[in-house]
């Protein structure tokens, strides 16, 4: 999940890739291995999952003060969006794809009708509040958030940096950690 380059004289780096539901546990011990206000590089590639597990991932990285730089290596959808939305900084590639919509919900137990209309409720509720936390980490309006998951739709790379939301990058070395990698050699 994470490879802890500080003895190196890097950012700690961590990986967000599938379902974050099924990596929750995994994603949160590695952002606790991360020392408050420290810097890490966290990559993603992951179709989202549950929107309590993203809201975790994004609370511990701004609770903790952490100088998150996000790298989408390939999607970034759903409750992903979360945890990305939280870094600092936010890079993307012309292959990058965001994927915004409305929260699903299911249920594998037997539900009667008044659980099913409270979770209706509470859902309606959850999905607003998640909206408006991205547009506020996102630092953009929130029709711009609405009208993305309105149409279900997929944000490419370049539409997000056109949007101002994220800096566009090539698939060569990131700069930053070629520079850090420089500075120990010498």
């Amino acid at each position: 999940m994470s490879r802890d380059n500080r003895q190196r004289g890097g950012p700690v780096e961590l990986c967000l890739v599938g379902d974050i539901t099924e990596n929750a546990s995994d994603a949160c011990w590695a952002l606790l291995d991360v020392e408050p206000g420290d810097e890490c590089i966290i990559y993603f590639d992951s179709p989202g999952g549950s929107p309590y597990s993203a809201l975790a991932l994004a609370s511990l990285i701004l609770m903790r003060g952490l100088r998150a730089t996000g790298v989408v290596a390939g999607e970034c959808s759903s409750g992903a969006l979360l945890p990305f939305a939280a870094c600092r900084r936010r890079l993307v590639s012309p292959y990058s794809v965001m994927l915004f919509h409305h929260v699903k919900w299911h249920s594998e137990e037997n539900v009667n009708l008044r659980e099913a209309a409270e979770w209706a409720r509470h859902f309606a509720q959850l999905e607003t509040q998640m909206d408006q936390l991205l547009a506020e980490l996102f630092g953009c309006k929130l029709e711009t958030i609405q009208q993305w998951v309105q149409g279900s739709r997929y944000v490419t790379g370049p539409e997000l940096a056109a949007a101002g939301l994220a800096e566009l990058i090539e698939l060569k070395p990131l700069e930053f950690l070629r520079r850090k990698q420089a500075g120990r050699r010498r």
